[in-house]
């Protein structure tokens, strides 16, 4: 099925590029958003009487979405989510999770405007796309962990796991101090206890 784009899109083409694309995906999303008409003589027509209006309406938005995009891009935003001792999380954070986290920032973002590269679904920092126009694309970062204090040990470069192996190690060093302390005090005791004994033979 051929179209008319009335936008860029990306993989696709730019605004008036004709393109071939699966009717399914022509009807339940591109004719569907806005972004195409079907490309009839009718159409083409109506699209080259519109097109000047259309490319001012894409350059004011476009202007709009890059000072947007310069507030937003780098931005760093904390997920809180509840996860197993090995850091996997109990679900995963969701395009509505950023977007819901973005506008409580200060951010107008819409669910269907976050793109995530990878599911996510472990503590850590992870990136996230944001669409705020066909041409203008930012990343935010996003350090998901279970609190708070966790975030910040994160957001200074060490991760959950190594903080956790780093307890670990700290716990079996004070054990091991614990038993070296006790044989000491054992083998001190055992030593009184042959002084006493020597005593009792001398006499």
């Amino acid at each position: 099925m051929q179209v008319i784009l009335l936008e860029r899109v990306a993989k696709l083409g730019q605004m008036g590029d004709v393109v071939s694309v699966k009717p399914g995906f022509a009807r339940n999303y591109l004719l569907l958003q806005g972004k195409a008409l079907t490309a009839s003589k009718e159409n083409l027509a109506q699209f080259e009487g519109q097109k000047a209006q259309l490319e001012a309406n894409n350059l004011e938005s476009k202007k709009e979405a890059e000072a947007l995009g310069e507030k937003l891009d780098g931005q760093k935003f904390v997920v809180i989510r509840a996860a197993s001792d090995g850091g996997n999380l109990y679900g995963s954070v969701t395009p509505r999770d950023v977007a819901i986290i973005a506008t409580e920032n200060g951010y107008t973002v819409a669910r269907k405007q976050v793109i995530i590269p990878l599911p996510i679904k472990d503590l850590g920092l992870h990136v996230a796309n944001v669409t705020l126009h066909p041409e203008v694309v930012v990343e935010v970062i996003l350090n998901v962990a279970r609190t708070r204090e966790e975030a910040e040990v994160q957001a200074a470069g060490k991760s959950i796991r190594e903080l956790a192996a780093e307890e670990e190690a700290a716990a079996e060093f004070e054990i091991s101090e614990l038993f070296d302390d006790m044989g000491s005090a054992a083998n001190d005791d055992d030593y009184a206890g042959s002084d006493n004994a020597s005593d009792e033979d001398e006499e």
